[in-house]
């Protein structure tokens, strides 16, 4: 049943268990557990945290959940789309979660946008997804999400997950990612919605130098990237948080 909203569930308990450790869990936290399935990562969780806060949209599951933790005081099961899901609403909180690989980059950003009390987050995700996140400047992973991921948290791939671990088996490997929230952005910018739309035009076409990618900010946008110091010939990749920052600020003076 809870494979139409993308899940697999997750049968080793060797790998929970490295979750869990990952998570550096206290009795006194609040947990917010998305997509928590048939309960195995649950179950984990209610014996180690204060609060768990599970988050499950397909009504098969939560009632499974329901007859299955019926005597956990400590969980708070809500049936319903974690997109719509108000984090603001939470104190103090820690995100563990085997997460729907379908939801992957809405759910990553809701989070970090939204979890004013979010004190660190960890979820297995797709591998390859886990290495965009993770990636380093100028590596081919590189891109969008990294840099959207930056400006709010650092991250670490903690380990790797294959397949077989899983019933039934996806078509790709996974990984577990751990995020920690920083106090402040990255990088300060004038505008963050110029900001994220300066990097996602950089990456639409990545093969491209940055003068080409950048054609809609005008005619003069090599002038622009040579006086603030970026090569107009530099690929997108080359670039760093700060680089574009500098570069969404100057066309953000620049009305565009």
């Amino acid at each position: 049943m809870g494979r139409r909203y993308g899940q697999h569930f997750l049968g080793d308990l060797g790998i929970l268990q490295r979750m869990l450790e990952c998570a550096q869990l206290t009795p006194e936290d609040t947990v917010v557990e998305i997509g928590p399935g048939r309960g195995v990562l649950t179950e984990g969780l209610l014996e180690r945290v204060q609060r768990v806060i599970a988050v499950e949209i397909d009504p098969y599951l939560c009632k499974l959940l329901r007859s299955r933790f019926k005597n956990s005081a400590n969980l708070e099961l809500i049936e319903g789309d974690v997109l719509q899901f108000d984090f603001k609403a939470i104190e103090r909180f820690k995100v563990v979660s085997n997460i729907p690989y379908n939801l992957t980059t809405p759910i990553i950003f809701k989070i970090l946008e939204e979890g004013q009390g979010l004190q660190g987050i960890i979820l297995m995700l797709q591998k390859e997804v886990a290495k965009r996140i993770t990636s380093l400047k100028g590596c081919k992973d590189y891109g969008v999400l990294t840099l959207m991921v930056q400006y709010r948290s650092s991250s670490r791939l903690e380990f790797v997950v294959p397949r077989e671990a899983f019933r039934p088996p996806p078509k790709v490997d996974s990984a577990v990612v751990s995020f920690s929230p920083l106090p402040r952005s990255a990088v300060k910018v004038c505008n963050e919605e110029s900001f994220f739309k300066v990097i996602r035009t950089s990456f639409l076409q990545r093969r491209k130098t940055l003068a080409n990618s950048l054609k809609p900010y005008g005619s003069n946008i090599k002038t622009i990237l040579t006086d603030i110091g970026i090569d107009p010939m530099a690929r997108p990749e080359t670039l760093s948080l700060d680089d574009f920052a500098r570069l969404s600020d100057t066309l953000t003076q620049k009305n565009w």
